[in-house]
């Protein structure tokens, strides 16, 4: 992995990303790829569980929690607002 990689696990409340690189040497992560967890797909972190784990993306308008484990097997590149 290079110096500054972001994965999934690295974004903040509100913020974008775009998967660049998916980790599938987990069969679990593979799983949550059929979901739509690819190359491509562009997140939004929407909120996390008392103590930071699980966390709540938005994917194609619907929600799906991950394990903090399990996000950072997925490295994005962040989206700008544009605000």
């Amino acid at each position: 992995m290079e110096i500054n990689t972001y994965t999934l696990a690295s974004l903040k409340r509100g913020q974008k990303g775009v998967i660049k690189s998916v980790d599938t040497s987990d069969p679990q992560v593979q799983r949550l790829m059929v979901l739509g967890l690819v190359e491509g797909a562009e997140l939004e972190y929407a909120s996390a569980a008392i103590g930071g784990d699980p966390i709540e993306f938005r994917l194609f308008g619907c929600g799906i929690s991950l394990r903090r484990e399990q996000a950072r097997s997925f490295q994005v590149a962040p989206v700008a607002t544009g605000d």
